[in-house]
C-alpha cells in the first residue's frame, strides 16, 4: 500500500542548520478574536476596542498577541511536534509588530539544537521559529525545545549541540508598536487604575478568578490553532488514556485571568523563558498568579514595561516550588514575560 500520509518527524530527523518551512499560511481577523474572548476570559482594553486602540495611536485593535503566538505555534507542530512526548519550554520571543484583522501568517523554523536522552528512545530538539505577515515583515520569533520519539531507539546518537539562551530579552530590545502612545490613556475605560509606577520588584499579585477546564473547549482551541499533536487529541495515543491539554491553552487562561490585577499591561513584549512544569487536563481548575520580576522604562514617553513571572497553578498564589527545587504538583505554568504599560 502506498503511503501518502505524514507520519511526522522523530528524533533522528533532526540535524542542526536546518530551516523547516511551514505549510499552510492562515489569514487571522475577527472570527479568530472572537472565538478566543469565548474561549477564554480575555479583556484587555487594547484588543477588545477600536475605539480605544485609536486613543492608543493604533489603526484600530490589533488581535491579542497570543492569537499570533498560538496561530505560527500551529503552523510549527506537524514538523516540528507531532511525535513529542512534551513540549518542554520557550525563550527569547519576542513580539516586533501587532497582528491586525486581515494579516496572513506564516512560518519557518531553524533547528538550533539536538539530544538524546539518557534512555535512548526520546531526545530534545530545540527550534527557532519565525512568524511573518504577508508583507514578510516578522511578526514574532521564539525558541522553544521539544521531547521526541524516536524512530528507531537503535539508531545512533547525534552530537549534542545544546543551545546558550538568553536568560531574558534586554528592556532596551523591546519592541513598542509605531505609533502606540499612551499619553490619553483612558484608565476608567481600561478597568483598573494601576500604572507602571504603581509596582514593585518582589510585589506577588493573585489574580483570584480560576477556570476549570472542559474537554470540549481544549479540543476547540488546538483545531482553531490547527495544533495536530497526536497528544492532545489521541486519547490512545498516551499510556493513561488522557488527552494532553495544549500548553498554549494554559498560557492563554493565565494571561486571560491576569487581568484582574494587571488590566493595564495591555501588550506583550516578549517571552523570557517559560516551562509546562506539570501536565495539565480536562477537569483541572486553573488559577493564576504573577511576581513582578523587573520594572522598565522604553525610549518612548510614557511607556513602560513590566517583567513578570506569570504562573498557572491549581494551588495556592505565591507557591511555586517545594525544599527540594522542583516545581509542586500543582504548579503547571511557569512564564517569564514582558507586558507594556502606561508609565
Amino acid at each position: 500500500m502506498a503511503a501518502k500520509t505524514n507520519p511526522g518527524r522523530f528524533f533522528e530527523d533532526y540535524r542542526v542548520g536546518d530551516t523547516i518551512p511551514h505549510a499552510i499560511p492562515r489569514t487571522v481577523g475577527d472570527g479568530e478574536r472572537a472565538l478566543y474572548h469565548a474561549l477564554y476570559p480575555a479583556r484587555h482594553a487594547l484588543h477588545s476596542a477600536d475605539s480605544f486602540a485609536q486613543a492608543c495611536g493604533l489603526s484600530a485593535s490589533p488581535l491579542d498577541d497570543l492569537i499570533a503566538f498560538h496561530t505560527v505555534f500551529g503552523k510549527s507542530v506537524p514538523d516540528i511536534s507531532l511525535n513529542a512526548v512534551a513540549n518542554l519550554g520557550y525563550a527569547e520571543g519576542r513580539f516586533h509588530r501587532p497582528v491586525m484583522p486581515g494579516d496572513t501568517l506564516s512560518a519557518s523554523s531553524e533547528v538550533i539544537g539536538v539530544k538524546q536522552n539518557s534512555n535512548g528512545r526520546t531526545g530534545v530538539v530545540w527550534v527557532h521559529t519565525t512568524g511573518r505577515n504577508q508583507r514578510e515583515e516578522i511578526v514574532l520569533d521564539f525558541k522553544r525545545w521539544v521531547m521526541l520519539r524516536k524512530r528507531d531507539a537503535d539508531s545512533p546518537a547525534p552530537e549534542t549541540v545544546v543551545p546558550d539562551l538568553a536568560e531574558a530579552v534586554a528592556a532596551d530590545a523591546l519592541t513598542v508598536p509605531e505609533g502606540l502612545t499612551f499619553a490619553d490613556y483612558d484608565f476608567t475605560v481600561a478597568g483598573e487604575p494601576h500604572r507602571l509606577s504603581d509596582y514593585t520588584v518582589g510585589e506577588i499579585i493573585d489574580h483570584v478568578d480560576g477556570v476549570t477546564i472542559e474537554e470540549a473547549e481544549h479540543m476547540l482551541a488546538t483545531r482553531l490553532w490547527q495544533n495536530t499533536a497526536k497528544v492532545h487529541f489521541d486519547a490512545t495515543h498516551r499510556e493513561d488514556g488522557k488527552r494532553l491539554i495544549y500548553g498554549g491553552h494554559v498560557i492563554s487562561l493565565a494571561r486571560a485571568l491576569s487581568f484582574n490585577g494587571l488590566a493595564n499591561a495591555q501588550l506583550i513584549a516578549a517571552i523570557n523563558g517559560g516551562a509546562h512544569a506539570n501536565p495539565c487536563f480536562a477537569g483541572d481548575t486553573v488559577r493564576a498568579w504573577s511576581e513582578v520580576l523587573d520594572v522598565a522604562q522604553t525610549a518612548h514617553p510614557g511607556i513602560g514595561a513590566l517583567r513578570l513571572r506569570l504562573v498557572a497553578t491549581r494551588g495556592a498564589a505565591g507557591e511555586l516550588r517545594g525544599e527540594d527545587g522542583k516545581y509542586l504538583p500543582e504548579v503547571l505554568l511557569d512564564l517569564d514575560c514582558w507586558a507594556l504599560m502606561p508609565s
